[in-house]
């Protein structure tokens, strides 16, 4: 019963539908071998290779109907299957049937003697309607066609054989071997446009699960950093009243407003941010790196083989801790990138502390030695750039002229109130 259902799905069910075929886009191969003012007009190419078909058609119904002596059945022997060819183009499955169903019409009108069940005409246009149809339909619509053209074979063959040769061998084989090569371009032509899909949803996914990771991992950092420091606040606010003989109310209050401001943004903060961290996560114990610490990556980069100098420039100033813990992940990832992507190579780190924020400036040689680069996806580029968005900069990563890359970044930091300046104002 399935199997009958496919017949009736793909033969039966709306015979008549109107499908135009339509031009392929871009030309298709025979487009792209064209010059480009007439590539749009190779879309065509299809139609015309019907047309063409159809045309043979007639020619041989004539020639065999001249031959025969049989000139006055021309018009159905060779314009009836000419027929069927050119309505591939707009009504497939009614082409089929009508191939089909007119071939013991044009056969027995045309009186061959050398073929049956098919003459020449309906022979050429049976194959040919055939394998246009597969190719407008799909694998299963083709292994249907043979079957139904098989089971008319074997009825003419049985109940309305003739004296004359049999040509059923010929249509089964040569219909088969052009069923097959159209259902495995089919397939082909499917299997590769899947895969296109599934490499563009990869791709995408990818980017997406990257750019997520690296926003986890920086919201994990901030709600150490921030969650540290109002927690700070929140103690001093709440010990300043003790430090102070005999605290006028007022101060008291306004203390306790603090510590209860600083308790409520700590409980906020944990809430929406306590969600991004893993089951599993669990706040490091040791301090988050600063850019004190580059000395030690610097040295833990040299035993894995890169060759890295520092070179600070400005006057070394305290930074927030954000920031500070920003350029030491950029500069640690772009140390990892160049370990990674140019073996051998040489790597020398600026840090330059400059009114209004600092600079970063990582370059490294191009690989050098017969160790192949590790292929890159992008990922540590876009965590270094998420880094600077946050924190409102600027960055650049692209490759030197002599073959090495380089990464430049540029973080703001507002100036620091002067004590003095504070004291007045308060």
């Amino acid at each position: 019963m399935d199997a009958f259902t496919g017949l009736r799905t793909d033969l039966l069910d709306d015979v008549l539908a109107y499908r135009p075929l339509p031009p392929r886009a871009g030309g298709g191969l025979v487009g792209r071998l064209l010059p480009r003012r007439i590539r749009d007009r190779a879309g065509w190419f299809p139609h015309a290779v019907i047309v063409g078909a159809a045309l043979f058609v007639v020619m041989v119904g004539y020639l065999v109907a001249d031959s025969n002596g049989n000139q006055a059945y021309f018009a159905i022997s060779g314009f009836v299957p000419a027929v069927a060819v050119l309505l591939t183009l707009v009504r497939p499955v009614a082409a089929f049937w009508l191939s089909l169903l007119s071939t013991p019409v044009v056969t027995v009108v045309g009186s061959y003697g050398d073929g049956w069940p098919w003459g020449p005409s309906s022979f050429i246009a049976h194959l040919v309607v055939m394998t246009v149809v597969a190719a407008r339909t799909r694998p299963r619509t083709a292994g249907w066609m043979w079957a139904v053209t098989a089971g008319y074979a074997l009825f003419a063959e049985i109940f309305l054989g003739t004296n004359a040769g049999t040509d059923t061998p010929q249509m089964l084989f040569f219909s088969a071997l052009a069923l097959l090569v159209v259902t495995v371009l089919h397939v082909r032509r499917e299997a590769r446009e899947e895969v296109a899909v599934q490499q563009s949803v990869t791709a995408v996914e990818r980017d997406k699960r990257t750019l997520l990771e690296e926003r986890t991992t920086i919201a994990r950092e901030l709600h150490d950093v921030v969650a540290h420091h109002m927690s700070v606040v929140a103690i001093q606010a709440e010990a300043a009243p003790y430090r102070v003989e005999n605290p006028p109310p007022e101060l008291e209050k306004a203390f306790a407003t603090i510590r209860e401001n600083a308790v409520a943004a700590l409980t906020e903060l944990r809430r929406i941010l306590g969600v991004v961290r893993a089951e599993d996560y669990e706040a490091p114990d040791a301090p988050q790196p600063v850019l004190g610490d580059l000395d030690n990556l610097l040295r833990n980069v040299r035993e894995a083989g890169l060759e890295a100098d520092k070179t600070i420039t400005g006057a070394v100033r305290p930074l927030p801790q954000g920031v500070e813990l920003s350029a030491y992940r950029i500069i640690q990832e772009a140390l990892s990138n160049a370990l990674r992507h140019a073996p051998g190579a040489s790597a020398k780190v600026e840090v330059s502390y400059v009114l209004g924020g600092i600079g970063l400036r990582i370059v490294n040689t191009p690989p050098q030695g017969l160790v192949k680069p590790s292929p890159g996806a992008g990922h540590g580029i876009t965590g270094m750039r998420e880094r600077v968005t946050m924190l409102s900069g600027e960055m650049t990563a692209e490759p030197t002229e002599d073959g090495g890359y380089e990464v430049t970044a540029f973080i703001p930091v507002a100036s620091p109130v002067p004590a003095q300046a504070t004291e007045e104002q308060s």
